[in-house]
């Protein structure tokens, strides 16, 4: 089987997964906006699982970036023994580690709290310190989780991390059936913690099957040991500082209208869809072949692998935001109106989700992007972009707010990631000389062009014809669909005249 081939297939893989984890994890939203609704409690739980996860997500996405190339030259110079070894002393450490923050985190909460969401007072703040409390162990989890899925990523094993978001969303989705209510938001952070045990507990076969038997041996005079501390840093610093866009955005959402921390953050897991489906699935495939062409030299490949990258996120990425700046509300009314969730949540919501749209390109490039620079083993840029990104958004934020509310919030975000963006484009140039700068403007003017006439059509059936049928609940979300399915049958075929390169 061809190399492409088999990365193809392995993208079709993840991406079918992912959309089925997605599909849930939108049944579980659902479920969770029709149980607590848009305000005081699903504020309240968002903020505290924010507190919970936020630190650890920034440490373990630093790890499993770092721990693909490091694992993967392990396996080539001391075989899959040597391998393991590494695994079993990698696994001990983040365990330890993990621990002590969880601990730390125990004791801290107050502190977290209130730096998260300022606005919090009395009741609500003891209920979001109780709630983050709860949800500790989730640190030591995702640890696991995501030392797990470095291995098998290195290894070119991608089902078993592609799969856990499965058992995940069905843990969720099992509770708010059967106990979710607004009495019992404790609980839903319960829920949480054992989602997300099943998240590494479902990549244990896997390892298991690679000859991985556990013990307690760390190896602390291991040289890839320091390595990993020497790469993750400044990863982890990077990651650290797109985290703070989202503690800054809750903070201030805290002081405005009741239930837009909510709307924010349901608009933002929309928005993510489409990376998290599309975009993540191509990067996690091209990383180890561009880590591998660099080792090799071969700039020529480099750029070739980048180039096709690029080209599939614009032909995703281009339509998707517009589709969503037409469709915004009817998509957030179809998939959370309903129950305590009402048409002013469906409005804010809506309103969030198309100013994140806006920064949905820029997002998904920079994803891209980062990986090349990692895939040459700087980790020094990508850092200093981001924060730059947070500054421009913190700024932008005080500007915003005032007249946009949460939306405002959400344009800045979209602002800073398409600057910061251009930036990574200039300096890979500045780095790796002619990149084809021009060939992405002409693949984007054509797929801009595409997505507009797409988009005016969709406009159309959509708006012109629902409102002339008749008035049943079904009617909408069937003209939806097919205004949808039309949408993107003309956009293949307007790609396919234009000559799109993907």
């Amino acid at each position: 089987m061809s190399n492409r081939r088999k990365a193809t297939q392995s993208v079709a893989m993840i991406s079918t997964f992912t959309l089925i984890s997605k599909f849930l994890g939108f049944i579980r939203e659902v479920l969770t906006a029709t149980k607590y609704g848009s305000g005081y409690e699903t504020d309240t739980y968002f903020v505290a699982m924010t507190a919970t996860v936020i630190l650890m997500t920034t440490i373990g996405a630093a790890l499993n970036t770092t721990l693909i190339p490091i694992f993967t030259e392990i396996g080539e110079r001391r075989g899959r023994v040597g391998k393991l070894r590494f695994l079993n002393t990698i696994l001990n450490m983040v365990f330890l580690v993990t621990l002590i923050l969880a601990i730390l985190g125990f004791f801290l909460s107050p502190l977290t709290i209130k730096i998260l969401a300022k606005g919090f007072t009395g009741d609500q703040l003891d209920l979001a310190i109780r709630l983050n409390r709860i949800g500790l162990p989730i640190v030591i989890f995702l640890g696991f989780t995501y030392v797990f899925s470095g291995y098998l990523h290195s290894g070119q094993i991608f089902g078993p991390p592609a799969i856990m978001g499965l058992p995940y969303n069905a843990i969720f989705i099992l509770f708010l059936v059967i106990w979710g209510g607004k009495e019992n938001v404790e609980y839903l952070m319960l829920a949480s913690v054992a989602a997300a045990a099943t998240q590494f507990l479902i990549q244990v076969p896997a390892i298991r099957h690679q000859g991985y038997r556990y013990s307690f041996n760390v190896d602390l005079q291991d040289p890839y040991l320091n390595q990993v501390f020497r790469l993750v840093i400044p990863v982890m610093i990077g990651s650290a500082v797109q985290q703070i866009n989202t503690i800054v955005d809750r903070t201030l959402a805290s002081s405005l209208a009741t239930g837009s921390i909510s709307a924010l953050t349901y608009a933002s897991r929309m928005n993510d869809l489409i990376i998290s489906v599309f975009v993540m699935a191509i990067t996690t495939v091209v990383f180890p072949v561009l880590s591998k062409a660099f080792a090799q030299g071969d700039r020529d490949k480099v750029k070739g692998i980048m180039a096709k990258g690029i080209n599939i996120i614009l032909f995703i990425t281009v339509p998707a935001t517009i589709g969503i700046i037409i469709l915004a509300e009817p998509i957030v009314r179809l998939f959370f109106q309903r129950g305590a969730f009402d048409r002013l949540a469906t409005s804010m919501t809506a309103s969030a989700l198309i100013f994140y749209s806006i920064g949905l390109i820029g997002s998904s490039l920079r994803l891209m992007l980062n990986r090349v620079y990692y895939s040459f083993q700087d980790t020094k840029t990508p850092m200093m972009n981001g924060g730059l990104a947070v500054g421009l958004n913190i700024i932008l934020n005080l500007i915003l707010m005032k007249p946009m509310g949460h939306s405002g919030l959400a344009l800045a975000t979209s602002i800073s990631a398409t600057f910061t963006t251009i930036l990574l484009f200039t300096g890979l140039r500045k780095r790796l000389g002619s990149i084809g700068l021009i060939s992405y403007i002409g693949s984007f003017t054509k797929t801009l062009f595409a997505s507009i006439i797409m988009g005016a059509l969709v406009y159309v059936i959509f708006y012109g014809l629902t409102p002339k049928l008749p008035d049943y609940r079904i009617v909408e979300p069937i003209m939806l669909f097919f205004s949808i399915g039309i949408g993107a049958l003309s956009y293949f075929i307007l790609c396919f005249a234009l000559k799109v390169n993907r």
